[in-house]
This record gives structure tokens, C-alpha cells and sequence, in this order.
């Protein structure tokens, strides 16, 4: 082996501090050794500046240590890197490794009830990264809990639940630290959940409030409820908040998805809009103050949800400078949003659909086609897309203004049928099945502004459930249902380099630098419904952690 590689695959790592602060999470990714937030950045932009590897050299990109994680329910996160460490969250575990060997520091296993396995679709996993802050890591567990554990020595300092899991209630979304307070989502969505979104005190776990997605009678919003006829319609109306937030510092706002309303057949919720259902939030962290909201779907009777992550950018907007957000929705379109307002700016279909003609500038709302009244008259239709996007991280790159994506193309066949409540059961009023196209997807780069497509290349066997990360080195890494982790050319969309890993490709990947060498990292580990319909017959489970560098010339 090159004597160079040898020496930085044993090097030890630099002397560790875990007294991690918050003004380093504010500047994530301007110390390109540590990348201390999902997303690569409170902004969610899945972009790096790092340009070591690029275009000319990809081709000697080489896995330079892998790790086992012990786990065969998925590997859905994204890994946190601080001082020459690596930790790792799954459904099962939290681990901390050494960047330069891929040795293990230590390991916690995460303590759960197991029957709380009997109320998720798809087994114990982690959406968003290990989150640390001032020496602790946050994480969830399924049972519904929030945990805090020491960073150095992986012991558990404090444990919080936040609801019962027989009432559907489970931690699957990574917390995130905003203005030194610890911010949780939960997941239940398809159940008979009322959601929200808390805050926490990181040091004891103590909650310093709750914010219901779900208004009760008398709260703003709940005019949108049908409380005379069905008074107990809100009690159980999903909303769910089961993928991670962003942060701006400068507005001090943070940005939550809310959930598909429930159930989805919308005769038992009398059809009404149901805020703060199929949304995006503007919080205060200290508070939990509502500043302003959108809801994408008035009334979401097709499991769209709102949940897709806000990524910040500034732009401008008709030559003039404006803070804006983001969003891939699930139902097809990318949206852009003030960030400052929740005023709408544009909204473009990045997919197939059929379900809207588009959405009105002005009134913010979606103008529909005939679907979904043939659907409420009993009449069984055809939906597209079933989900535009699968719960993945697009990328922004600044210098392009272009958005890369992930697309399906896969179509929902659906009826509404009449729906027993059942406490901590399903809850969705809706018989459905998947209708594969051809191609299933596509990886997509578009003006978010303007919706033009600078490029879009076809997926044949399987639509992607993998994050994207933009690098200024020209190149987009992603990964495979199948298992290859891949690099694609950001001007083309060319595939110009892949490796196969063991298993399923359906996490973030990250790239950082360890003693002036840039490194990629990404998990695989097949996990999550969606995958594991799509491939799970043909592809085995089985996390692990792979680490990439540039094998000298």
C-alpha cells in the first residue's frame, strides 16, 4: 500500500474536546474538519466548498476503512464529525469512531421497549444525524423518548419521553439544538396521533413547551376543524413531525414540516383545510411561538404531507435580495417561500402529476383537477405521483443557483373506504396500491425559481432514496437502492464514478477534511417502507459506515 494512504489510514486522531458550542453549529462548514449539524449546515444546503476531490480525479476515489454498525433495520442518518470523531446514530445503537481508522471509541446500545416495533411500518431507525452540543449527543428511540448522552464516554446523562407508543407515538427524527435549546419532532403519521413539535433544556431534559400541529377548539387555526359535527376530529389528526427542521440564526426562526392530515379520506374531517396538517412552521425556539405558516395541501386527502426539509438560501427575486426557503414537496412540486413570511414565490412540478392544474401566486393554494372529487363520489383513481420525493435531502448549490434531486414516478391506485377509530391503531380511510412506471425516477437538477430542468437523467430498475451532496469539485454524490454509492457530474448529470457497498444506499452522504484530507462518508444499510418494498427482495439489510479518500497518484 501507497506509504502516504498508510500513514493517514493509521494516524490518531487529534486530541479531543468535547465542550462542543453553539457558535460552532452556527458556522458549520467553514471548519471543514468537523461537520457538526444535518445537512451540512443549519441551512440544509448539502453543499461543501471542498474541492480536492473533483471531476479530473474521482476516479481515484477508494474506500479507505468501513465499519460495522450491527444493524438490520436501516441506516437512514447522516454522520456527525467534531474533533477527529465520528458519531453515528441507527435505530438500535450510537456509536463514536475514530475518523482516521474507523475504530471504534465506543458504543452505546439503545434501551426500548420492543413491542413498540408492533407501530411502525418499518423497524427502529433514525432520520437526520447524531446532534451534539456542549459536550452531550441527542438522540431519539423509538419508544418515544428523547436521550442525552455523554459525547466522551457514550453514557446516558438524562432520558425524556415525550408521548406513549400504544398511542402511536416514536421517535425516528433526530432533535436539533437552535438558540441553546434542544428541538424534538415525533413520528406516527397513517395513526391516530395529534402532533408537535417541543422544546427541551439540553443540559437536564427538562421541556420548556410544546407546540401542537393540531390546534384545539378556541386556538388559532382550529376554525379549520369541523369541531360541532365531529368534536373529537382534531384529537386524533396526525400532523406529524418526522423529518428534521433548519435554523436561520440571523431571523432566529425554525423551520419544521408538519405531517398528512388523518385520516386521509376527508369526509372525517368534514373536508376542511385542517391546519396545521400538510405545512411548514416558522418557531421561535425559546418559546415555541408560531410566526407564520404555509400549508402546501389544504385538506391533504393523499398522504402528500409537508414534511420535506426547508433548505435557506438568499436569492434574488426580480433583482432584488430576498431570504427564501426551499421545498421538494412529496406532491410534486418545489416551492419557493419567503422565509421572513411564508409569502409564496414560486411554485414548480418537478414530476408527473395530475392532481393539481397549479398552484395560485396569489392565494397560495393549490388549483385542483378533478381527482379528488371522483375520489370522494367512491370512484377509484390514479394518483401521481404517490410521493414525488422519499424523505430525502436535495442539494443547493449557491454558485448555480441549480437544486439536485431525487425523483419517483411511482402512481398510488386509491379509493376512500370508511375507517374504524381505533386508539394507537392504522387511521388512514384508504384502500391503495403502488403502480410502478417506467423510468421510477430520476435525478433531477432545476432552477427552483424559475422550475427550468438543466438536466434529468432516467432510472430504470429503482427510484432513489438517497441524499445528494454538492461539492465545489464540480461533482453530486448519491447512492442506490442497489448498493452503489455514486458521482455524478453536476453539469451533465453524467454518472462518472460508483462503488458498491452492501447493502441499500438510502442516507446523506457528507464530506469533510481530517488533517488537510478531504474525506466522503455515507451509511448503507436497506431500511425504511418505501426501500424496502421497492428492493427488499432482492437486496439484503446489513448497516455499515464507508469512508472514502483519494488514493495518491
Amino acid at each position: 500500500m501507497n506509504k502516504l494512504l498508510l500513514g493517514f489510514l493509521l494516524s490518531a486522531c487529534c486530541s479531543v474536546v468535547f465542550a462542543q458550542t453553539a457558535e460552532e453549529l452556527v458556522s458549520d462548514g467553514k471548519n471543514t474538519e468537523n461537520v457538526t449539524t444535518f445537512g451540512m449546515g443549519y441551512d440544509l444546503k448539502m453543499y461543501s466548498p471542498l474541492k480536492q476531490i473533483n471531476k479530473s480525479n474521482i476516479r481515484r476515489l477508494v474506500p479507505i476503512w468501513s465499519f460495522s454498525l450491527a444493524n438490520d433495520m436501516g441506516e437512514l442518518s447522516q454522520p456527525t464529525i467534531y474533533n477527529g470523531v465520528m458519531y453515528v446514530v441507527n435505530g438500535n445503537w450510537t456509536f463514536a469512531i475514530d475518523v482516521a481508522t474507523g475504530r471504534q471509541i465506543w458504543r452505546t446500545p439503545v434501551s426500548y421497549d420492543r413491542a413498540a416495533l408492533r407501530v411502525t411500518t418499518s423497524g427502529a431507525y433514525i432520520r437526520g444525524a447524531a446532534t451534539i452540543y456542549n459536550g452531550k449527543l441527542f438522540r431519539p428511540s423509538i419508544d418515544a423518548h428523547v436521550i442525552a448522552l455523554d459525547m466522551k464516554t457514550g453514557k446516558e446523562i438524562w432520558k425524556q419521553k415525550f408521548g406513549e407508543w400504544k398511542e402511536s407515538y416514536a421517535g425516528i427524527v433526530a432533535p436539533a439544538i437552535a438558540n441553546g435549546v434542544l428541538i424534538s419532532g415525533m413520528a406516527g403519521g397513517d395513526r391516530t396521533v395529534r402532533g408537535f413539535i417541543e422544546g427541551y433544556d439540553p443540559d437536564t431534559g427538562k421541556r420548556l413547551w410544546r407546540r401542537w400541529t393540531v390546534p384545539a377548539p378556541g386556538e388559532p387555526g382550529s376554525e379549520t376543524w369541523p369541531h360541532s359535527e365531529m368534536p373529537d376530529a382534531w384529537k386524533y389528526g396526525g400532523a406529524a413531525t418526522w423529518q428534521p427542521g433548519s435554523y436561520d440564526p440571523q431571523l432566529d426562526l425554525f423551520y419544521i414540516g408538519t405531517g398528512n392530515a388523518e385520516p386521509y379520506n376527508p369526509k372525517y374531517r368534514a373536508g376542511m383545510d385542517s391546519l396545521y396538517a400538510a405545512s411548514v412552521l416558522a418557531i421561535r425556539p425559546k418559546t415555541g411561538e408560531l410566526v407564520w405558516h404555509y400549508q402546501f395541501v389544504p385538506n391533504d386527502s393523499f398522504d402528500f404531507d409537508g414534511t420535506a426539509e426547508s433548505i435557506l438560501a438568499d436569492i434574488q427575486v426580480e433583482g432584488k435580495p430576498r431570504k427564501v426557503l426551499f421545498n421538494v414537496n412529496k406532491n410534486g412540486f418545489v416551492y419557493v417561500i419567503d422565509r421572513t413570511n411564508g409569502q409564496l414565490i414560486a411554485a414548480h412540478p418537478f414530476v408527473s402529476q395530475n392532481w393539481a392544474k397549479y398552484i395560485d401566486l396569489k392565494t397560495g393554494r393549490p388549483v385542483l383537477t378533478d381527482l379528488l372529487d371522483r375520489a370522494m363520489k367512491g370512484e377509484t383513481v390514479e394518483l401521481a405521483p404517490r410521493l414525488g420525493t422519499n424523505a430525502t435531502l436535495s442539494a443547493y448549490n449557491p454558485r448555480t443557483g441549480l437544486l439536485f434531486l431525487n425523483s419517483w414516478e411511482l402512481i398510488r391506485v386509491m379509493k376512500f373506504v370508511d375507517v374504524k377509530l381505533d386508539v394507537g391503531g392504522s387511521y388512514i380511510g384508504v384502500d391503495s396500491s403502488s403502480k410502478a412506471v417506467d423510468p421510477a425516477g430520476y435525478h433531477v437538477a432545476i432552477n427552483p425559481l424559475t422550475g427550468k430542468t438543466a438536466w434529468k437523467i432516467p432510472l430504470h430498475d429503482f427510484a432513489v432514496s438517497a441524499g445528494t451532496l454538492a461539492t465545489d469539485g464540480g461533482l453530486l454524490f448519491t447512492g442506490k437502492l442497489t448498493g452503489e454509492f455514486i458521482a455524478l457530474d453536476q453539469d451533465s448529470g453524467k454518472q462518472l464514478w460508483h462503488f458498491k457497498t452492501g447493502s441499500s444506499v438510502n442516507a446523506p452522504p457528507i464530506t469533510y477534511t481530517h488533517k488537510g484530507v478531504q474525506y466522503v462518508t455515507v451509511l448503507s444499510g436497506r431500511g425504511g417502507s418505501n426501500p424496502s418494498r421497492s428492493a427488499g427482495a432482492i437486496i439484503p439489510t446489513g448497516g455499515s459506515v464507508w469512508t472514502f479518500a483519494l488514493m495518491p497518484e
